[in-house]
Parts: C-alpha cells; sequence; structure tokens
C-alpha cells in the first residue's frame, strides 16, 4: 500500500463535567462524546525522500492551518515513528489534510486529524500495531485523541484518556440523531477556558460523584439524548463570550431546542426533531451571528 485516504470525525460533548484539577495541572472530567458523520479528510502517501529533506510533509487546503511542527498530524506522525522506527531511511510520507472542522470550536478537529494520522501510518507501514498501542500513543498527543479511535459513543474519564464504551442501549439512544452545529466567528483557546476555571475552583466544577450519579442514571433510564446534555464549561465561556448564551436562549424559546456548547467551545449545537428544516434554524444563527458564522447539519455515529 502506497496511500491511504482517512475520515478524521468532529466530536460534540454531550455530557461534559469538569470535577477538579490534578496536581499535574490538567482537570479531571466525566464526559459522553460521540463521533458525527462529518469532519476533515487526510490523505497520506508514501513516497522517496529528497536529498536533505524531511521524513514529513503536510499540505493543508485552508491556509490557515499551520502546516509545521506544531500540528497534530505531524506531531502524531514523530510519535508513531518514535515508537516503531517506520518510515525507515530514505523514505517519508507526505499528508494532505482537507480541512472542514474548524479550529478553536471545541469539536476535536486537530485532536481527531492527529488520530487520523496514526490510523493511515499503522496501515502504510504494514506493522498492525493493536488498539492498546495506538491509544496509547494518541493519548500522549492530547487528551481527547483517544476517544476517535472508536467510532460510537463513548465515556472519557481522567483527563480525557480513559475511555469506556457506552452500553448498547444508552448508544442507541444516540446514534442517528440530527444534529445542527453552529459555530461564531471567534473562538475559544482551550487553555484560556481551563484557566479561568481553575481561577473560580471550586464553585465552577461538579463533584465527580455527582457527575456519576447523573451519567448513571440516565444510562439506566430511558431518557432520551436531549436529558443527558450538560457542560459545566459554559458557565465560564458565557461570562465573556455573551453571545452564545444569548442564542441558545432564543432557540429554546423560539423553536423550544435544547442547545448546548461543546467542550470549552465556541462550537454549539442542537439536537433536530424529526421534521424540523435545519435550514430555518441556520438562517436564526446566521442572523444572530452574522453570514460567516460556521454551520453544519451533521448525524452522530
Amino acid at each position: 500500500m502506497r496511500a491511504i485516504e482517512i475520515f478524521a470525525p468532529a466530536k460534540l460533548n454531550l455530557f461534559l463535567a469538569i470535577t477538579g484539577r490534578r496536581a499535574d495541572g490538567f482537570h479531571d472530567l466525566v464526559s459522553v462524546a460521540a463521533t458525527l458523520d462529518f469532519g476533515d479528510t487526510l490523505r497520506a502517501e508514501v513516497r522517496e525522500r529528497e536529498v536533505g529533506g524531511g521524513e514529513w510533509k503536510l499540505h493543508c487546503d485552508d491556509a490557515t492551518v499551520p502546516t509545521d511542527e506544531t500540528n497534530l498530524v505531524v506531531k502524531a506522525a514523530r510519535a508513531f515513528a518514535a515508537v516503531t522506527g517506520w518510515p525507515g531511511k530514505g523514505m517519508g510520507v507526505d499528508f494532505s489534510l482537507m480541512k472542514r472542522v474548524p479550529m478553536g470550536a471545541g469539536l476535536g478537529g486537530g485532536s481527531s486529524d492527529a488520530v487520523a494520522a496514526l490510523r493511515a501510518l499503522n496501515a502504510l507501514s504494514g506493522l498492525a500495531l493493536g488498539a492498546a498501542e495506538l491509544a496509547k500513543m494518541a493519548a500522549g498527543l492530547g487528551s481527547d485523541c483517544a476517544l476517535f479511535l472508536h467510532d460510537g459513543p463513548v465515556v472519557m474519564r481522567g483527563r480525557g484518556e480513559r475511555i469506556e464504551v457506552l452500553p448498547t442501549g444508552a448508544s442507541t439512544r444516540l446514534r442517528g440523531r440530527r444534529a445542527l452545529v453552529f459555530k461564531p466567528g471567534c473562538g475559544i483557546a482551550t487553555p484560556w477556558a481551563y484557566g479561568r476555571m481553575a481561577s473560580k475552583a471550586p464553585s465552577g466544577y461538579l463533584l465527580a460523584a455527582e457527575a456519576e450519579a447523573r451519567l448513571a442514571a440516565w444510562i439506566g433510564g430511558d431518557g432520551a439524548a436531549e436529558a443527558l446534555l450538560f457542560n459545566n464549561m459554559e458557565s465560564v465561556a458565557f461570562e465573556k463570550f455573551v453571545a452564545l448564551p444569548t442564542l441558545l436562549e432564543q432557540l429554546r424559546d423560539e423553536f423550544g431546542l435544547v442547545a448546548r456548547m461543546s467542550g470549552s467551545g465556541s462550537a454549539c449545537f442542537a439536537f433536530l426533531p424529526d421534521g424540523m428544516d435545519a435550514a430555518v434554524i441556520g438562517q436564526t444563527v446566521r442572523a444572530a451571528w452574522g453570514p460567516t458564522s460556521f454551520v453544519v447539519e451533521a448525524k452522530l455515529r
């Protein structure tokens, strides 16, 4: 195999409880995350390395996306090479990224791209590394990377690296649900959001026992996906970015939609009832946040 193309889905945090700050500076969380049928596409192709050239080249169709060593695709490639020694001397890999997931959104675009790179390299190398080995590499790249090794909804714990597949009954209530995902022109930097939350400690955190109790009640019950939705990072983001809660309240009042922010933002989402026209909701979003707002309809995988 000389080339491969991998889909890199976006994700939504349907339930996100930040429960406290750890000694290592990271935060502990309990979250239910689901990937979407919308995302980026990463193509990887093996090539002979030019004299003096590097192992990796990354091209992206979005000029605002950095393609240097700071990109998680390149970091993933270096992590894979450090563990496996592949590709060998004289060989390299060209990556082409078709970027669709906006940055600074809380949709996991960069993390998903990194996992796509790991999957591509695993296939191209023929090494067939197991799930545990890939998960270890993914966790080293970012807190929410490991979830992208799973196709269905998962529960995330720790700083996000401990993954548990959601039970079948609960997963069935999520898979296939239509969601409208929307983001204003501004993004929210994840370090800023977590820093603000830490500065307000402990008032912004939800006790781990309470988070687990809420999650267990939903998993063990028969409530719809809307009953699961929760994100205590909203309290931080909404203080500064007041356009977010203003629109979410408008969608609730005008359309009866339960809308939430994903991750640390700034992207938000709402489940769409059967028969509801997503275009009408999209028009409302753009009227509130401007014509350049990002709006896409997607389904939970």
